[in-house]
């Protein structure tokens, strides 16, 4: 090993070198898993997306943007069959509504079974040379397009290049494409039922065995209110994948450009595998392992979970006592007083009193919450482990105010009763869909037939994978317990194929919910694709930001220059180091601010 090499199996070696007004929460998948994601996409547990939001945007000081500036609203466009752009968000962007058959195998005219498709652009401004559209996908599954592009589009179409439109839409079931997956008849239901959330299954003994009969019961619950739509027998990968190639070739264009992050892995893949004449470039940034998502073994996921967990313990040691506030006088040493204060607090639960600066009634802070704020913090670490750090001292302290500000000040509002209800046959904005992302997970899956004592021993193996996360990240297998629809169409290989031009992988060398194992194995059905590797932590390349990856997927969608097999990119930053990005270099700051961005399926707490 070099000093380049990642921290892990316990060698602590030296680091590198070198649509209503306001866009609805992203509802904590009632049940659910962790995220893989980019990959599933920080990575993407079901219950976890509002909880992550709220997290990762208080620990980069910022909040979620507005991005609805105008009382324009996406019902005000007409559904079409052919691609017709408006104006929209201010003047800002492109949208259209693609109408689209519901059953691609089996196409209808009848109003019932069509799905109506929100899609959205940001011109290319460099027309002398103007290259055509790059198609991408944030994540999830449940992960808006929409949203994503106003909120980053713009720093993506930095990166590619000016000379190409950003083109983004909302899948189906999702946002602002109709009809949405909705599995309660209101929100209120929703959110009561997301307060009874058991816990992670390894915090008390018997909590597992709560945890499936949950997921059971909400399985029935979303089957049960989706019936009538019949939008869960066609809402798998490949209906995506083919709603993705309608809209490509309603912009004339014949051959795909896509970028695609966490579950856009996913997609990407699944599209590939299906119309491979139809690639021209293919970037899959955080990648899912194709295989092990349509069969639904959960296993390979968290290979590299500790790794990243060790590296937390390394450049804590490594920053020192003036810029860690978990720092101990070893690596090792740290690791062993994470672990007693987790023992501490699963005996000794931390009571946050009500206070006229805090909570307005008593609140706990349990071992469940720490374990998912552990397995959150994974998925950015140099923006994260700072603050984590601060709020593991203060909790030693037997202090919960600053986790109780970062984390759980917000999960009061707004109030049940005052939620704002949208019916699943209206447009919205949202950042992702919670319910959706089970819906999609099983319709790819083969069907689930666990008992609760599969579902243990699954969970006993994936502790013994990670001990940081396996625990939190269990119940990302149990959400299709109790589903009984099955889809029409489903994708399930082969994964390879020769592709019109090889495709890019990128990887970080640790990334906590899709290993760098799950690249290569993507990248073995695909002759002549490369993996670009970033020596960094975190979920996707976009966890740290790095000038050097940055330049090579320029180069990509460019000219289509694949860096060379074996290059790896080191980041601009690393954990705990003081951030001063150079603001006269355009793309650096387009990857500085990408960076600070949430990507892919990522973890809530579920509090």
């Amino acid at each position: 090993m070099t000093q380049h090499d990642v921290p892990h199996s316990k060698e602590y070696l030296p680091s590198p070198t070198g649509e209503s007004r306001k866009p609805s929460r992203w509802q904590p998948w009632k049940l659910a898993a962790s995220a893989l994601l980019g990959a599933l996409s920080l990575l993407f547990l079901l219950h976890q997306l509002d909880g992550t939001r709220v997290i990762i945007n208080r620990f980069m000081n910022s909040k979620l943007e507005d991005v609805t500036l105008t009382d324009w609203k996406w019902s005000d466009i007409e559904p079409s069959r052919t691609l017709r752009w408006h104006r929209c968000y201010d003047d800002t962007y492109d949208c259209a509504r693609l109408d689209v058959p519901m059953d691609w195998l089996d196409p209808s005219d009848d109003p019932r079974e069509r799905v109506v498709l929100a899609v959205i652009r940001i011109r290319a401004t460099k027309l002398d040379d103007y290259k055509g559209p790059i198609f991408f996908n944030p994540g999830g599954p449940g992960g808006s397009g929409v949203y994503a592009l106003t909120d980053r589009g713009a720093l993506l179409q930095t990166i590619a290049g000016k000379n190409h439109d950003i083109i983004s839409f909302d899948p189906r079931g999702i946002g602002a494409s109709l009809p949405r997956v909705d599995c309660w008849d209101s929100q209120e239901k929703s959110r009561l039922w997301e307060l009874q959330n058991v816990g992670v299954v390894d915090a008390h003994p018997g909590v597992v065995f709560d945890a499936f009969a949950r997921a059971t019961a909400l399985s029935q619950v979303c089957e049960q209110k989706m019936n009538s739509s019949g939008l869960l027998s066609h809402i798998s990968t490949a209906s995506h994948a083919r709603d993705l190639l309608e809209i490509l070739h309603q912009t004339g264009q014949e051959k795909l450009k896509y970028w695609g992050f966490s579950y856009g892995t996913i997609l990407g893949g699944v599209f590939a595998a299906m119309y491979p004449d139809k690639v021209e470039r293919l970037v899959s940034d955080g990648n899912v392992d194709y295989r092990e998502w349509h069969l639904h073994s959960y296993i390979n996921f968290l290979r590299d979970t500790d790794k990243v967990m060790e590296a937390f313990y390394y450049y804590c040691h490594k920053a020192g006592p003036l810029s860690c506030d978990f720092y101990a006088s070893t690596p090792e040493a740290i690791e062993h007083r994470l672990a007693s204060l987790l023992q501490h607090i699963q005996e000794h639960p931390i009571i946050v009193p009500a206070a006229e600066s805090g909570p307005d009634m008593p609140q706990l802070i349990t071992y469940s919450h720490l374990r998912r704020l552990i397995s959150t913090s994974l998925y950015q670490p140099i923006y994260m482990f700072k603050n984590f750090a601060k709020i593991l001292k203060a909790l030693e302290d037997g202090d919960g105010e600053p986790f109780y500000q970062l984390v759980l000040s917000g999960q009061s509002t707004p109030p049940i009763c005052s939620i704002e209800a949208i019916p699943p046959n209206v447009p919205r904005l949202e950042e992702g869909n919670g319910d959706a992302f089970p819906a999609i997970l099983c319709a790819d899956s083969p069907p689930m037939a666990d008992t609760v004592g599969d579902f243990a021993e699954f969970v006993e193996e994936l502790v013994q994978i990670s001990s940081a996360a396996g625990a939190v990240n269990a119940l990302f297998r149990m959400v299709c317990v109790g589903r009984t629809v099955r889809p029409k169409w489903r994708y399930s290989g082969p994964f390879e194929a020769n592709t019109s031009h090889p495709i890019l992988y990128v990887a970080n060398i640790a990334d906590n919910v899709t290993p760098l194992i799950s690249a290569r194995n993507n990248s073995e059905g695909f002759p002549g694709s490369v993996i670009l590797v970033q020596n960094s932590y975190g979920h996707t390349s976009l966890s740290a930001a790095s000038t050097c990856t940055a330049g090579y997927i320029r180069a990509y969608f460019q000219n289509g220059t694949l860096p060379k097999p074996g290059t790896m990119c080191e980041p601009d930053y690393y954990p705990f180091e003081e951030i001063r990005p150079k603001i006269e270099d355009e793309i650096l700051m387009a990857s500085h601010e990408l960076s600070q961005r949430k990507w892919g399926y990522e973890p809530s707490l579920a509090f």
